[in-house]
This record gives structure tokens, C-alpha cells and sequence, in this order.
């Protein structure tokens, strides 16, 4: 634990230096943005401090609503959410953002090692908490840049058989 106080007390001290703006003043599109929903406010500022410090704009939900909210005003990335939600069903949840949003990335944070399938095919990734320092920015970073697809090659395609 006084690992993750430490990383606060840096992302903290260096939020300013870190944030990359456009000549507007707000974040720059390169800096992909991550919505993080949780109940627990301590839960959610280690989030934003580790995914700051690492170059993410992060938007944080408290509530179901706001995280929809949010989601119809603000593009993400992708969405980090809370398995174990006090008065909200993370399930319901996942579901009303990949009925709205079905490209959008989902990151389900748990405790617990076995989940319901049908959450799983919900979400995009599934991460235990005990994992979180080691996995949780690798898969942030699968889920917001993810591959793309390039031809091998120029040339047009030539059909098996064709004259030349």
C-alpha cells in the first residue's frame, strides 16, 4: 500500500507537467482519455493518479448515471469498471454502455478470481485487483491503442490463375 501512496503523491506533484493541451487549452487528442467507475472515491483517485502519470485523461464516475452521462458528453477510450458496485449492477452497467457504445473497450476490475460468464461477454477484458499493479497499464494501453491492420503490400491483389 505505501507503494501505490507513493504514486499518488508523484502523479499529484506531477499532474501539470504531464497533461498534454491543445492550443484550446484542453487535452490533447493524443492523450486518450479513460473512464474510470467506482463507488469508492479512494478507489478511483489511485486510478487517476497511476493513468496519469502514465499520460491518460481520466474521467471518473461515481454512479451509474454519471458514468453514462459522461459518456454521451465526453468520447473515451475505454472504460475501467468496478465489479462490486454498493447500488449499482456492473452488469447493467456494461450493458448500457455496449448497447450505446459497442466499440467502446471495457476493463472489469474484481476481487474475486471466478465471474459470471455473462458479464464476461460483456466486458473486453477481465483483470483481478490482485493483479492490478502489473497488469493494469498494459491492458489500458492494448484496449486504447489497439493494432491496426495494414496491407502487406501495395501491390493490387492478383488472383490465383490470372494472365498477367
Amino acid at each position: 500500500m505505501a507503494g501505490i501512496a507513493r504514486l499518488v503523491r508523484y502523479a499529484r506533484a506531477n499532474r501539470s507537467q504531464q497533461q498534454v493541451y491543445s492550443p484550446r487549452g484542453d487535452m490533447a487528442m493524443d492523450s486518450p482519455t479513460v473512464l474510470c467507475i467506482d463507488d469508492r472515491p479512494q478507489a478511483l483517485e489511485l486510478r487517476r493518479a497511476a493513468l496519469e502519470s502514465h499520460g491518460y485523461c481520466v474521467k471518473l464516475a461515481s454512479s451509474s448515471y454519471a458514468a453514462l452521462k459522461m459518456l454521451e458528453e465526453t468520447p473515451a477510450a475505454a472504460v475501467l469498471l468496478e465489479y462490486k458496485l454498493e447500488g449499482m449492477d456492473a452488469e447493467a452497467v456494461a450493458c448500457h454502455i455496449k448497447q450505446r457504445f459497442p466499440n467502446l473497450p471495457i476493463i472489469l476490475l474484481s476481487a474475486y478470481s471466478e465471474m459470471p460468464e455473462r458479464i464476461l461477454w460483456l466486458v473486453d477484458e477481465y483483470l483481478m485487483k490482485s493483479e492490478v499493479q502489473d497488469r493494469l497499464l498494459p491492458m489500458v494501453e492494448r484496449a486504447t491503442h489497439p493494432p491496426r491492420l495494414v496491407p502487406r503490400s501495395s501491390e493490387p491483389c492478383l488472383r490465383r490463375g490470372a494472365a498477367a
